[in-house]
């Protein structure tokens, strides 16, 4: 199960920069650079979504596994867009976290 959730956090570390990153780093590089860059970083992305998937889902709905995964989404884009992307915490990551333990609540409640 830690193994799962590693993996997933490797995951969404590569995922988020081949989504955002690019937008600080490629921003005056034409388009095509940053497609192509980012679909690099996406491939490494893969390479720890699917096996922490598989594992998971041994343990874990796929209900579960979804939710885990967008938490861990939001703790690193939160990460990501303070000290990366230098944004202003604001209180909307914190509403939105709120809603994030509501729905673990109510997916892993028996």
């Amino acid at each position: 199960m830690i193994k799962t959730i590693g993996l997933l956090i490797l995951s969404n570390v590569f995922m988020t920069y081949a989504w955002y990153g690019h937008l600080k780093t490629l921003g005056s590089k034409p388009l095509w650079i940053a497609i192509a860059a980012s679909w690099g970083v996406a491939f490494f992305e893969y390479c720890f979504q699917v096996p922490a998937n598989r594992i998971g889902f041994n343990y874990y709905s796929l209900a579960q596994l979804k939710i885990i995964q967008e938490v861990i989404t939001m703790v690193v884009f939160s990460i990501f867009a303070i000290f990366f992307m230098k944004e202003p915490l604001n209180r909307n990551f914190i509403y939105a976290s709120f809603c994030l333990v509501g729905a673990v609540y109510f997916i892993f409640r028996k």
